[in-house]
């Protein structure tokens, strides 16, 4: 008998031990560490992950339970992948045995085989090479397609007729084998490579120094929107693929992979490149993990959780859009795509690239300091000249849905030149809210501190916090006036305004609402990519890396919106927006217009944006954060909780500091948070500060084993998010 320890999905910050029964283990494949084993759990049968072998165990004889059985023949994680996840819970302070249960695909998780969704492949043996006669007629005919075809799939065979029932008697028979295969043939060739463009002595500069590094090295590659970093990471790539070694791309969202991944097709047309995002079925997401785990894929193009796939032969991650937000998982395990990206490329000793024409100042603070490498693209691919900013003073100007009429004079000037308009407003539905003209009343969430969101198109009010729907009111509740209209402008209400505006022109919008439906997007984009004048409407989703050829003019709505806020980090969020929008255009050639509506023209940050560009703000934002003692210059942690009693809310939190101040920690708390209230409950925060990352994690880890066993923690819900990217 020996024991095992495992790790089990419960919300719990340990570990378990088991003990294996000799008679078990000599009826099982070899029990080694990465396997999964079906355990007791209470009264429940739990799949859990082997982490190690043991000979001894501190948990009593008689209290120690066996395994009921082994699921795995191999392990499915190696003990490299098993560091990388025990470093992920122990850095987010989030249970191992729910981090490793978030890392495997459903299947995985629910004890199925790893080959559920791998094709079999179907040969004759020795004995059924001869060709014996059979009575079966087709039993004959099938022995007689492998003998011509050689191995064929068991799609293949019941595609041209051949049943279930007549492969499994010829197995029976001995006369044919059916295997699992798994073809690497990419790794012992050189890829095929499609026509590619001749590079600037900039783009040339960073290839040569990506593919001269050797061991752990990390890439900042800063280039301006539109100076080709797409190309320098395929020109990096094809020197991986050469060693036959595999890639992984990190993307920030599920829309921005179909042209991603077309244009890694149409450069390595015969490699075998996989997806990984959330619109995949289960069955998808296991076959690209076990492709990769087998090194059956060379490339894998996914967003945030592709971080966890396994490969048998990594040879280089790149980070596309590494500030953007949505590599951040906002709920269960906290964890940020690119920061494990970093811990990955240093486990397994290879290049990072992280490319951004909009740095996040994390990223480029350890550029500063040179833990990361900075390469800089300062030339547009496609334009000699920079795209053009204009800052519309909308003080006292006349405007129709919010458009003022300097934009649509200028909109009307492009499209009759056959170009493309793109109008920016990151606010979906018709309109924020509605008012009463006679009382003022204003259409609220019920169940949150804010306003539920006007959506003609369905006649409903929606709260995008908490997804509550209501009826549209005929009267107001307060008065009973019939004197009801919408109060703010939304991407609805502003293609509604350029339909009737512009009737001869296409109006397209993007958003979440208009691109639920499955191939909505890719449908979308084909349309604007057809050419011609037509007028795009969008949130952020068309913020992010489109290449539309023909877009000649942005018009961004509403910016003041970023510039006051109580997040320190909404300044960052706004360059960093304004920048990527405006960057959508002049991709063909000549430079773009970019306008910005805003009520405060003088507004330093403007300023400094549009004279300056988005490089000489970040490193004067930097200064400030330098100033003002907040990230990345220091550390943070934010402890949020929320619950229906507010005032168990607080108890817990007020909990959590500590009579005597500690040494080389700053709490801030408890606090409201933002946004108070949400689908009705109380929430409020306590911020964690610390200028060494050691003294911050030292002390969260403290906390953590204390609201294991704290009676508060119980009445309320809270998370601990680590690095928070935003204070909402």
């Amino acid at each position: 008998m020996y024991f095992v320890e495992v790790a089990i999905k419960v919300p719990l910050p340990r570990t378990f031990d088991y003990k294996v029964d000799s008679q078990l283990g000599e009826a099982s494949a070899p029990l080694k560490p990465g396997m999964r084993v079906l355990v007791p759990f209470g009264n429940q049968r739990k799949v859990a992950v082997v982490l190690a072998l043991k000979t001894t165990t501190e948990v009593p004889e008689n209290k120690i339970k066996a395994i009921f059985e082994i699921i795995d023949d191999t392990p499915i994680l190696s003990a490299e992948h098993i560091e990388l996840l025990r470093f992920t819970a122990r850095y987010y302070c989030y249970p191992l045995g729910e981090t490793i249960h978030i890392a495997l695909p459903s299947a995985l998780r629910q004890g199925e085989s790893p080959d559920k969704t791998s094709i079999n492949m179907v040969a004759l043996t020795e004995k059924g090479a001869l060709l014996p006669s059979l009575k079966a007629k087709t039993q004959l005919n099938l022995l007689k397609q492998l003998s011509q075809s050689g191995k064929s799939s068991l799609t293949e065979l019941k595609a041209l007729g051949f049943s279930k029932k007549t492969i499994d008697s010829l197995i029976d028979k001995a006369l044919i084998t059916q295997s699992i295969e798994h073809d690497n043939h990419w790794q012992s060739v050189a890829p095929t490579v499609g026509s590619k463009p001749t590079l600037n002595k900039e783009q040339a500069v960073a290839c040569t120094t990506i593919n001269q590094s050797s061991g752990f090295s990390s890439f900042l590659l800063e280039g301006v929107t539109g100076s080709g970093k797409t190309e320098v990471y395929l020109q990096c790539l094809e020197e991986v693929l050469k060693r036959g070694e595999q890639a992984l791309v990190l993307v920030p969202e599920i829309g921005l992979t179909p042209q991603t991944v077309n244009r890694f097709r149409r450069r390595f047309p015969d490699t075998p490149i996989m997806l990984w995002h959330s619109a995949l079925t289960d069955n998808e997401r296991l076959q690209t993990w076990r492709f990769c785990e087998k090194a059956s894929c060379a490339i894998v193009i996914g967003t945030r959780s592709s971080i966890f796939l396994p490969f048998l032969k990594l040879g280089m991650i790149v980070v596309d859009e590494e500030h953007d937000s949505s590599f951040k998982q906002q709920d269960t395990l906290r964890y940020h795509a690119r920061d494990l990206a970093a811990y990955r490329a240093y486990q397994h000793k290879i290049p990072l690239i992280l490319g951004s024409a909009t740095p996040a100042l994390e990223t480029l603070h350890k550029a500063i300091n040179n833990k990361y490498q900075l390469l800089s693209l300062t030339e547009r691919a496609q334009t000699a000249t920079d795209n053009q900013f204009k800052l519309l003073d909308m003080k006292g100007q006349p405007d129709q849905a919010g458009i003022a009429h300097a934009s649509l004079a200028t909109m009307r000037q492009h499209l009759k030149r056959g170009k493309q308009v793109m109008v920016f407003l990151n606010r979906r539905g018709f309109s924020p809210t509605l008012i009463c003209h006679e009382c003022g009343w204003l259409s609220e969430c019920k169940r949150c501190s804010t306003s539920a969101t006007f959506h003609k198109a369905i006649g409903q009010m929606i709260c995008h916090h908490c997804g509550d729907q209501y009826h549209v009111p005929h009267q107001c509740p307060d008065c009973g006036s019939t004197q009801i209209f919408p109060n703010g402008k939304g991407t609805e209400q502003i293609e509604e305004f350029l339909s009737s505006e512009f009737p001869q022109t296409p109006v397209t919008r993007i958003d979440r609402d208009s691109t639920r439906r499955k191939g909505s997007l890719e449908k979308a984009l084909d349309e604007i990519n057809l050419g011609g004048a037509r007028i795009l409407v969008g949130t952020q989703m068309l913020a992010k890396g489109h290449h539309f050829a023909d877009v000649s003019l942005v018009v961004i709505l509403d910016v003041d919106s970023g510039l006051y806020s109580c997040d320190f980090r909404a300044t960052e969020h706004l360059a960093q927006l304004v920048t990527q929008v405006a960057g959508r255009a002049g991709r063909s050639g000549e430079a773009g217009q970019v306008l910005l509506q805003t009520h405060f023209p003088e507004h330093p940050l403007l300023q400094d944006l549009v004279n300056n560009g988005y490089q000489d703000f970040a490193r004067f934002a930097l200064r400030e954060r330098e100033d003002a003692d907040l990230p990345p210059i220091t550390n943070m942690a934010i402890v949020r909780a929320q619950g229906h009693n507010i005032k168990q809310v607080v108890d817990f939190l007020t909990d959590l500091v500590p009579v005597s101040g500690v040494t080389g920690i700053q709490l801030l708390g408890p606090i409201p948070a933002p946004l108070e209230k949400v689908a009705g409950m109380y929430r409020f925060q306590l911020h964690i500060q610390a200028q060494d990352r050691r003294v911050l994690h030292q002390y969260l880890a403290q906390m953590v084993d204390y609201l294991s066993t704290s009676k508060l923690a119980q009445k309320v819900r809270w998370s601990l998010d680590v690095d928070p990217i935003d204070m909402i």
